[in-house]
């Protein structure tokens, strides 16, 4: 304020000038005399309230509150246009108290109560930190990755004090395991066990954590889980079922030797549910007995099983089925440019 403000309004610039001669010590440097007291921090977390104390005696002339230059309130009346910024009225005789409502990180710092008296001038000074619950602010988006390959997962997170970030896994299976610490996870040689959801979660103990989630979907080629032969009488119903897990969903396709079956001709019926293609006969014949190749595939590659339709008193393996990773040169060949050509 300069000279015209004090000729205009001579109260405050009384109030300005001694506060500038209160403040020649500068704020950052603990004065100890008997004339000034350092008091302890205050820790509030971001969005509480903070309280602000001074204590006074009834020979005190004039008081403030500051923040670092800037004055607050000087006796009862308010400087601050801040809204959130109130002195608390109803406190004792004792005490010039103000109060911070929903505090933020710009209104750290430190902050001075100076006290006039008859005799000389003292002050309090208070340092008030704010603390920043986590919070996660980028995190990479669902991914879809082909297995084998590598790739980064980021989740950049802030908080006061600093935010620690760690991974944990939830596979497809349900299984939660904890994967690593910070905020980039590297992931190399990736197979389709690794699929499935990767939280991150960043926490600092001053509020609840901040999780969020990254999808990780893992592409690999068909895998027959389920190929079962089957014996039926002549005439009866018979149902040649091959299941196979992979991602994206296998197309299915059944041949008889080399010659590829469709649905609704020679009194067949297939039927693909999801991961499972059946194969049906409504009126089995002697001409239907015999080895039946399952085809499963996707952009991953192709995978295939034998599956023997059977009568009664007839010979067949053990367990029912008859698996092989490649089958037919030439029905495999085949099938391949097939496949790769609807691409």
């Amino acid at each position: 304020m300069g000279i015209s403000g004090c000729l205009a309004v001579p109260g405050r610039c009384f109030v300005v000038l001694g506060l500038r001669l209160l403040l020649l010590v500068p704020a950052g440097v603990p004065v100890r005399s008997g004339d000034s007291v350092l008091k302890d921090n205050i820790t509030v977390r971001q969005g509480d309230s903070a309280v602000l104390k001074c204590s006074v005696d009834s020979k005190v002339s004039r008081v403030a509150w500051l923040n670092r230059t800037t004055i607050l309130f000087a006796g009862k009346e308010k400087w601050s246009l801040d809204p959130r910024v109130i002195l608390l009225e109803n406190t004792a005789v004792t005490e010039y108290s103000i109060k911070i409502q929903n505090v933020d990180i710009h209104d750290e710092g430190p902050y001075i109560c100076s006290i006039l008296t008859n005799k000389k001038p003292k002050s309090t000074k208070v340092h008030l930190i704010v603390q920043v619950p986590a919070r996660i602010t980028n995190i990479t988006k669902d991914v879809t990755v082909n297995e084998g390959s590598s790739i980064s997962l980021m989740c950049l997170a802030v908080g006061r004090p600093e935010a620690s970030v760690v991974w944990r896994h939830h596979s497809p299976r349900g299984i939660y395991t904890f994967v690593a610490e910070g905020e980039h996870l590297e992931l190399t040689g990736i197979t389709k066990e690794q699929s499935g959801s990767y939280e991150c979660i960043a926490s600092n103990d001053i509020s609840d954590p901040d999780i969020r989630t990254v999808q990780l979907t893992v592409n690999y080629p068909p895998f027959i889980s389920k190929a079962r032969s089957t014996g039926t009488s002549l005439g009866q119903k018979g149902v040649l079922q091959c299941e196979a897990t992979a991602v994206p969903r296998a197309d299915f396709e059944w041949y008889k030797e080399d010659r590829r079956l469709f649905n609704g001709l020679n009194g067949v019926k297939i039927e693909n549910q999801g991961k499972q293609s059946l194969l049906t006969f409504f009126n089995v014949s002697e001409e239907d007995y015999g080895n039946y190749t399952c085809v499963a595939m996707n952009i991953m590659g192709i995978s295939n099983a034998s599956i023997i339709l059977y009568g009664p008193g007839a010979m067949h393996d053990v367990n029912g089925s008859a698996m092989f990773p490649c089958g037919s040169l030439g029905l495999l060949l085949t099938t391949t440019i097939f496949y790769l050509l609807k691409f």
